[in-house]
């Protein structure tokens, strides 16, 4: 029987050199590697042409012939084009060769028979496949040839010498290697109940399908198990952490929320906001941990909820910290609940990388001894240094998208770990949540305050700035503000950083009546934060600015987000940005500024922008178009997916499938024990042993 983990210097075709190559490219070291690196692409080699029915729309032909001869023509020193001249026996074509035409005429034999393979094209009234794919005839088995595979190769690999059809030609020994059926790794009772093909079928299938049919079935076997083993492990861990840690017991709502919430609410909860707070209440008493994650649109509430679900853990006796991921969304943080609370007496202190010296020894040290109630910071919260008397709640804010294993720190800093709120802005499709988000229970305030109108987004080319800018004098004489922002999207872009300093040079000269801040990320912080300070205040009546405004800034009186080159941004980013304005009373508008000349994406971009301001439609369309590694925060954060077959933003159903599916087996069997459920816990190990991040998924 062959050993799916032998080293692929031993499949016949490869050797030591060829090894290192596919090892250090394409990571293939093992026989299971190779089998488990799967064709990028399919061209249908079923059918066998006749040269009269050939035309140049076809995408590609397969025809049975001999060549009759070769002819060299010079092209410059040391360069010849080879032309073979072939026939189906009844018409002629030619068959070119620009590179490789002395191997083509030395290796290929004139009146021998070949299929030959490749797109048609036509040269001097005569049909011809440039650099063709040929075979001999014999070693095809022309009916039933079904799809070929295509796979992806480096530019190392094509130097040294692999081609698509290479790599094709290896996977095929190994699968003539494999006598016996591959190794299952689901039960026969799940695969015969939810009609999967088998996986020996399947991986077979998968590089050498032969009929569509084959391989959309091989698809949804290998989509499955890849994604049936992501929530397996998270559902497990779930399970496991919910026997292991018992949660503290808040069953009091006492003096601190009362007084809150009948003498300091700004306005009336939504009816979105009294739901969440009621189920992240019924966590808090049930006597399990809580870990939750909180999706709300910019301007939904979540500070408020989480603030009024950190003062039911202060009413029982407990300290509460929010962390945030930058020190001015920190800052913004503490000035927010500062003026919720006003004059309650409730201790809230800052612990950024600003706080030093003496000041931060002392915050420490009254944390320590329980006398600060809310500590707001930035993952300084974690360091080993930071020490609670009572910690019972933590809120993990916007795009801090922590890991398992940083959330599991936080849980030293207590005798029992705190119960957790997950706050994001951005909103995350179910699909992704599921897996980004695995193990959490998921809340969403899916309703704006009363009286916000939603904000109106237009499209215009730059062509029309000057209307545009008429507009917004229109505006700021009404006594509202606008954002002008520019695409700096790496801080590292001179030429960007250039064109904001153009930029707010011209637009002083445009609106020479009106006062401006500007900001982006070069900045000193201090000089950032007075900046943002003047326009907030009303000083400014414009601020110029790159995406560093995305998050933390709140200026209710701005009524005009202008985003110039919006083609730039991705999609959450832009309505992240059109979320600074339409946050008071007025009607706002968001301009996206683009030129004519846009990509189909671009354009798909930039109408779903205009279509609606539902951030989960936005997020299900960003996810579809771009992909979850590409999904802000994510890559960023190490969550890697490393899904080799599966797509979270197009195998939704799937994601669901797999999902009830792991629940139902750990239901059943918490620590896999069951002789049917042992091929679990076997494939779990084997995927432990590979470089799966699995604390990163969820």
């Amino acid at each position: 029987m062959v050993n799916l983990e032998s080293e692929i210097t031993y499949l016949p075709g490869v050797g030591p050199k060829r090894a290192k190559v596919l090892g250090d490219e394409l990571g293939i070291k093992t026989f299971a590697d190779l089998l488990m690196t799967f064709p990028y692409k399919y061209i249908d080699r079923s059918k066998v042409y006749r040269i009269a029915e050939v035309n140049t729309e076809m995408p590609y032909v397969q025809i049975l012939g001999k060549i009759l001869s070769f002819e060299t023509f010079e092209m410059g020193p040391r360069k010849e084009r080879v032309v073979a001249h072939f026939t189906d026996g009844h018409h002629l074509m030619d068959l070119t060769w620009f590179n490789g035409g002395r191997y083509a005429r030395t290796h290929y034999k004139i009146g021998k028979e070949y299929v030959v393979f490749g797109k048609p094209t036509v040269y001097n009234g005569r049909i011809n496949v440039v650099h063709p794919d040929m075979d001999p005839a014999d070693d095809i088995q022309l009916t039933g040839m079904g799809m070929q595979p295509y796979y992806s190769l480096t530019e190392k690999m094509k130097k040294a010498g692999f081609t698509p059809r290479s790599i094709e030609r290896l996977v095929r020994n190994l699968c003539d290697l494999l006598k016996e059926p591959i190794p299952e790794t689901l039960p026969e009772t799940m695969t015969s109940r939810l009609h999967l093909a088998s996986r020996d079928e399947a991986l077979r299938n998968i590089h050498f399908p032969q009929s569509a049919k084959d391989l959309e079935k091989a698809r949804v076997r290998l989509k499955f198990e890849e994604l049936f083993y992501v929530q397996l492990n998270i559902v497990r861990y779930v399970s496991d952490n919910r026997r292991k840690f018992r949660g503290y017991l808040f069953p009091r709502i006492g003096e601190k929320f009362n007084g809150f919430y009948y003498n300091n609410l700004p306005f009336p909860l939504t009816g979105a906001q009294k739901r969440v707070v009621r189920e992240i209440w019924n966590d808090m008493k049930s006597g399990r941990q809580m870990n939750r994650l909180l999706q709300g649109d910019v301007g939904s509430g979540k500070t408020l909820v989480a603030l009024m679900s950190m003062l039911i853990a202060i009413d029982n006796g407990f300290q509460a910290c929010i962390m945030a991921p930058t020190e001015i969304l920190a800052e913004q943080h503490l000035q927010t609940i500062q003026a919720f609370l006003n004059d309650m007496p409730i201790r809230v202190e800052l612990l950024t990388g600003i706080v030093k010296g003496k000041r931060r020894k002392q915050v420490l040290e009254e944390l320590a001894s329980g006398q600060i109630d809310i500590l707001v910071g930035t993952h300084a919260v974690i360091e080993d240094t930071v020490q609670f008397l009572h910690l019972g709640m933590v809120v993990v804010d916007e795009q801090h998208r922590f890991g398992v294993a940083q959330r599991a720190k936080l849980w030293s800093k207590s005798a029992n770990p705190p119960h957790v709120l997950v706050m994001t802005a951005t909103p995350i499709p179910r699909t992704l949540a599921m897996t980004l988000y695995g193990d959490l229970d998921v809340s969403v305030i899916d309703e704006l305050p009363p009286g916000r109108k939603p904000v109106q987004t237009q499209h215009v080319f730059d062509a029309q700035l000057p209307q545009l800018y008429e507009s917004i004098r229109r505006q700021i004489r009404m006594g509202r503000q606008a954002y002008i922002v520019f695409p700096l999207i790496e801080e590292s872009e001179r030429i960007d950083l250039k064109s904001l300093e153009d930029g707010y040079e011209s637009l002083k000269q445009i609106f020479p009546e009106f006062k401006m801040s500007k900001v982006h990320g070069k900045i000193k912080p201090k000089e950032k934060e007075e900046e943002m300070q003047r326009f907030a205040s009303g000083e400014t009546q414009i601020l110029v600015a790159t995406t560093v405004i995305e998050v933390g800034v709140n200026v209710p009186n701005a009524s005009v987000m202008v985003i110039l080159d919006a083609q730039r941004f991705g999609l959450s980013q832009l309505h992240q940005l059109r979320g600074r304005v339409g946050r008071g009373a007025d009607q706002s508008y968001c301009i996206l500024v683009t030129c004519p000349q846009l990509s189909a994406d671009t354009r798909k971009r930039i109408d779903i922008m205009c279509d609606t301001n539902d951030g989960f439609k936005i997020a299900e369309a960003d996810l579809k178009l771009r992909g979850p590694g590409d999904l802000e925060g994510t890559q960023q954060s190490g969550m890697a997916f490393d899904l080799k077959i599966a797509d979270i933003a197009r195998d939704g159903q799937l994601v669901q499938l797999a999902r009830e599916e792991a629940q139902t087996v750990i239901d059943a069997d918490p620590l896999l024990h069951s002789d049917e459920n042992a091929v679990f816990l076997r494939r779990l190990y084997e995927l432990r042993k590979t470089n799966v991040n699995w604390s990163a998924i969820s």
